[in-house]
């Protein structure tokens, strides 16, 4: 027999249990540390992403469940969107709402002394086209441009505007009015892609 195992055997018997006990304790400490919590630390792994998944499947059963609402509110907006656009005049339009401007000036009496174009400035899907005016007539025809400018189908925008007393003209009085008319255009998504690689 094994010299280890008689030694053993020979040992009193509470030493014996004793023996075995550590040696069960062991085992179970081994498997403990080796198997259990390991296994526990992935437990509690999945635990976690199973409650995550569970708050994003209720966000996303609350997105689904407001779907055909999202989708009419889009839809109303897109039809914004486009009746917004008609206010913006596209690039070939331009030159006739400048002209247009320049005619309703006339319409109503002022004398149009400088009327300059500026260089558009892109701000993304439109362009500010600025103009500088220089006008010259009283004030009720100043005022009177105005409210015609505001009633135009497309956005006109007068600011920096500028009143000096000019010189009488058949005994009236007379303003000059300096002020930039700003216009704006939608640019077409080619131009704004462009616009952007340059």
């Amino acid at each position: 027999m094994n010299p280890r195992l008689e030694k053993i055997l020979k040992l009193p018997a509470y030493q014996r249990v004793l023996l075995v006990l550590v040696l069960m304790l062991t085992i179970v400490g081994l498997a403990t540390w080796f198997v259990f919590l390991p296994q526990q630390d992935e437990l509690t792994s999945l635990r976690q992403q199973n409650q995550r998944l569970q708050v994003k499947l209720q966000q996303d059963q609350r997105i689904a469940n407001n779907l055909p609402k999202f989708k009419a509110e889009y839809q109303k907006m897109k039809v914004r969107l486009d009746e917004a656009l008609t206010e913006l005049p596209n690039k070939q339009e331009i030159p006739s709402l400048l002209t247009s401007i320049a005619a309703v000036a006339k319409e109503n009496g002022l004398e149009v002394v400088r009327f300059q174009p500026q260089g558009e400035v892109n701000k993304g899907f439109y362009a500010v086209v600025p103009v500088n005016l220089t006008l010259s007539g009283t004030y009720h025809q100043v005022a009177a441009f105005s409210y015609a400018v505001s009633l135009m189908p497309r956005i006109v925008n007068l600011d920096n505007i500028k009143l000096d007393v000019a010189k009488a003209k058949n005994g009236r009085a007379r303003l000059k009015i300096t002020c930039k008319a700003r216009t704006f255009r939608f640019v077409e998504k080619k131009a704004r892609k462009k616009g952007k690689k340059k």
